[in-house]
Formats: C-alpha cells, structure tokens, sequence
C-alpha cells in the first residue's frame, strides 16, 4: 500500500471520530440534562490547559526512540477515558473524564502532522492528500451520525467515538512508519527538549504567527459547539446539519486536493490573510440566522476559514522551528488554536448560546478581526520571504 494511502487512512482514523464529536457530543451531553453553560465549560477546561498540557505532552512524545510510539499509547489512553465516560457520573465526573481524553485526543493530530510534513518534504508528495483523506473521514463521520441521529439515540454518539480511536490505535501501529524522533537514533535528554521549547517561546515572530493562526482557528469554537444546537432551533434536523457539516468539509478536502500549485504559489502569509478574511465573512453572516438555502454556500467558506488557516499555520510554524523543537512548535500552534484560544472561545459560547443564541457568532468574527491584524504583520519578517 502507497505511504501516502496509508498516512491518509492514519488521519481518517482520527477523523471519523472528530467528525461525531465535534458537532454531536454537545447533543450527547444535552441529552443528559446539562445546559449550553455546562456544556461550553467541560468542552473548553482541557482547551484551556492545552497551553501547558500539549507542550509537556511532546516533550514526551520525543523521549521515544519512534514517532509512531507516542500515538499508539495516547490512542489507547483515549479509548480508555470514552469507556469511562459511559459511566452515569454526571456533570463532574464527565468534566474530568473529559479533559483527560481530550488533552490526550488533542495532541495526535499534531504529532502525526510532524510525520507526514517530513515524509512529504523527503518524498515529493503534497501533504493536502493524506491530510485530506482524513478530512473525507470527517464527512463519513458527519453525515453517517447525522443519519443515525435523526432515528437513533445519542447514546451512541459516545459509541461510535469509542470505535474510532481504537481504530486508530491500530492504525499508529500498522499505518505508521517507523521513522525515528531523532535521526542519530538516540533520545535526547528532557533539559534539551525543554531548551528547544523555551527558543520557540522567546521568538516574537514565532509567537506572532501562532497567535495570529490560533485566533482565526479558534474562532470556530462557537460552530464547532453550537451550530447543530442552532440549527435545530431554527427547525433544521439532524440529517440536514450532517450535509451542512459536510459541504464545508468537502470543500476543504478539495481546497487540500487540488489547490496546491495555488497554495505554493500564494505562501503561507497570503493563505493566512485569505483565511482570515472569509472567516470574518462567514460569522458574521451566520449571526444572522440566515435561511436554509444560504447556509450551504456559506459553509463553503470552510475551504478558506479553516482549510487554507490550516495548511498556512503549519507552513508557517515548519519555517519558524528546527527539527530539534519541531515536535514541540506543531503542539504549541494546535495548542493555541484548539487550546488556549478555543477554550476561551467555547466557554464564552456556551453562555452566549444561552443568551443570545446565533448571535454569538459575532464574537468568533471579532477574533477573526484580530487575527487577520496579526497576519498582515508578518509581511514585515524577511525570514518569511520566499527564498
């Protein structure tokens, strides 16, 4: 099998499941009696930590002699905290279940990012296939729950979260290359880890760049948790969101497919200026409650808010690290855009859901608004001229 295939079908593990519990565990959650407050709070408590929780998490990562390592026990770690959350504990007992798989869950998708961009550089092959593969995993995930939930009940929203990261704890083992941390073969000492991480905190372009990336990552928080909420209030079933949540996903998977002479040509500080633009767009449309028949052409703005922040902020951060803290620079970025960012952005959410229902999309806009500052400032660093 291609390597490509199967770095792809790695990333459609991961994402089959994020595509249910992304749009669908506030649903499981909301079926349990917990309000749109409790609901933000539990989601948001690990994406705050991740600003301390995903570092630590690659620094460990990297005192394995394999890449691939780290993913297979953070996989069963994350079937195992699923399994738990099945108990009838309640509110507390889910926030801490909770924050355990979603801080371990967070951390793959970044690690298996510093995989496949050093395969792709070595090899010659467009990251945006494998990458997309995965994003086709997150349709299957959307639209196949969105049908199960228009007759089935939201208990197996859990279910199905369960089976995919045992999946993917396979897939780490067998899908995976055995490609090393460290070329020399040796597993470097935890004071030089942590001497890389500390380079990456005192570089004010670094810095600029992941927080430019992360505000306009972050703010989907409210989409991610209260946009089936929202739609359902507008009288819009379960199925319907499923479609909606996949238009934007397919969008994207063509934007990873098929735009990369567009995207080479482009670099990185445009994507993220593009990116940031139509973020903007998207949520303020969305404030509005527009009707059914605009809301499938704005999610293909997902092509831009999401897909094209993405690739850039992992350009972006793959030029502004060394192979010794690289790890480290992909966790802090997914850190501070489904971290640190997010998880003030979804516990800001869950209130203004509360209060002012789509409306709160507004607030994602505003950030968007920041970001995109950020990102012009980055044409003032010759270190990200072409070269």
């Amino acid at each position: 099998m291609p390597l490509t295939v199967r770095l792809g079908l790695f990333y459609g593990a991961i994402f089959i499941g994020t595509g249910v519990s992304s749009p669908y565990l506030p649903v499981w959650f909301a079926h349990h009696g917990l309000s749109g407050s409790r609901i933000g709070l539990i989601l948001s408590l690990p994406m705050l930590a991740r600003a301390l929780t995903a570092p630590l998490l690659a620094v460990w990562a990297d005192s394995f002699k394999l890449r691939r390592t780290a993913l297979i026990v953070l996989s069963l770690g994350v079937t195992g905290a699923y399994v738990l959350m099945a108990l009838p504990g309640g509110f507390a007992w889910w926030m801490v279940v909770w924050f355990a798989a979603s801080s371990m869950f967070a951390t793959l998708s970044p690690l298996a990012d510093v995989i496949v961009l050093a395969r792709a550089r070595r090899d010659g092959f467009n990251f945006g296939w494998p990458r997309g593969i995965g994003s086709a995993g997150f349709v299957v995930g959307n639209i196949g729950m969105g049908a199960i939930l228009s007759r089935g009940s939201p208990d197996l929203v859990l279910v199905w979260m369960t089976a995919a990261i045992a999946l993917s704890a396979l897939g780490a083992r067998f899908l995976l290359p055995p490609d090393p941390v460290h070329e020399e073969g040796h597993v470097t000492a935890v004071s030089d880890r942590m001497a890389g991480l500390g380079e990456l905190l005192r570089d004010p372009v670094f810095m600029t760049a992941v927080l430019s990336c992360g505000l306009i990552q972050s703010a989907h928080a409210f989409y991610y948790g209260f946009s089936t909420l929202a739609w359902k209030r507008q009288g819009i079933p379960e199925n319907i969101t499923g479609l909606l949540w996949a238009t934007g996903v397919v969008t994207e998977i063509g934007f990873m497919w098929f735009m990369e002479p567009l995207r080479r040509r482009a670099g990185p500080r445009n994507l993220l200026v593009v990116g940031g633009a139509a973020a903007v767009l998207r949520w303020t449309a969305l404030a509005f409650s527009p009707p059914l028949w605009l809301l499938f052409p704005l999610q293909t703005l997902h092509a831009l808010s999401y897909a094209a922040t993405f690739l850039a902020s992992l350009q972006l951060v793959e030029r502004l690290s060394t192979p010794r803290n690289a790890s480290a620079a992909q966790s802090m970025n997914s850190a501070l855009s489904g971290g640190v960012l997010a998880g003030l952005a979804t516990m800001a959410s869950g209130p203004l859901f509360d209060r002012y229902g789509s409306s709160g999309y507004l607030l994602m806009a505003a950030m968007c608004a920041v970001g995109l500052v950020g990102a012009v400032r980055l044409y003032g660093s010759p270190r990200l001229n072409p070269a």
